[in-house]
């Protein structure tokens, strides 16, 4: 049951009317994110409000002509979908943290110092970013902010989306073992194998994983396997 301290109101404008309803802040951001949720375990009064904290109510004829429908399930979703949910202070704070880690993880793994074609560590990363005064949003996605940050923080610090491509060749001792770890960190531009049982191949990755991939690259072949970025 949601309880009705504890909830929040989710708002979404049209023409000159605010339409509320008020929604458990756990269940509403899951639902906003798309994880299954169902909306009536999410409303905490099945109504719709113009202004909810004063309770007044949104006649069924406004329902009808700015959603199409006076189903408050139906109208509850759009709301919270595509209107404003305000968030508690540890939600926005939690969200905040959790969405700038990936941000930074997405960045270090993909991105370069173009003078030096060598990854960017995530300490330095998240250091050029409040030198930008980044503010994540905690209500867009990871994705369309990571572009935003690139932009913001290329002034500070070089850096630059680019993939690499890399032979590495495995003795035939751990060739076997080896073939499926190594596959998972990028695309397999094209391999074979040497008369000598050695496994031979191009693989094309985020220029950020590099430096892991060659650590797994040793770990499994005990340092001998050999590499060249191409």
């Amino acid at each position: 049951m949601v309880s009705l301290d504890e909830s929040l109101v989710a708002r979404v404008k049209k023409g000159s009317v605010n339409y509320e309803v008020l929604v458990d802040p756990d269940g509403a951001l899951e639902f906003k994110k798309g994880s299954d949720v169902k909306i009536e375990d999410v409303l905490a009064v099945e109504s719709v409000f113009e202004d909810a904290n004063k309770g007044y109510h949104v006649a069924e004829s406004d329902l009808s002509s700015a959603f199409g429908t006076t189903n408050v399930f139906e109208i509850a979703a759009y709301i919270i979908k595509h209107g404003d949910l305000q968030l508690t202070k540890e939600q926005r704070q939690h969200i905040l943290e959790e969405k700038t880690k990936q941000i930074i993880s997405i960045i270090a793994q993909n991105a370069i110092n173009p003078q030096t074609r060598t990854p960017h560590p995530p300490a330095r990363i998240e250091k050029a970013m409040e030198e930008a005064k980044i503010h994540v949003d905690p209500l867009k996605s990871v994705d369309e902010q990571v572009n935003i940050v690139m932009k913001a923080i290329r002034p500070i610090i070089p850096i630059r989306f680019e993939e690499v491509e890399i032979e590495v060749k495995v003795p035939v001792d751990y060739a076997g073992k080896s073939y499926g770890e190594i596959a998972k960190f990028g695309t397999i531009l094209k391999d074979r194998w040497d008369n000598d049982g050695s496994w031979v191949a191009v693989i094309k990755m985020p220029a950020g994983l590099q430096n892991d991939f060659y650590g797994l690259v040793n770990h499994l072949t005990k340092g001998d396997a050999e590499t060249k970025l191409l």
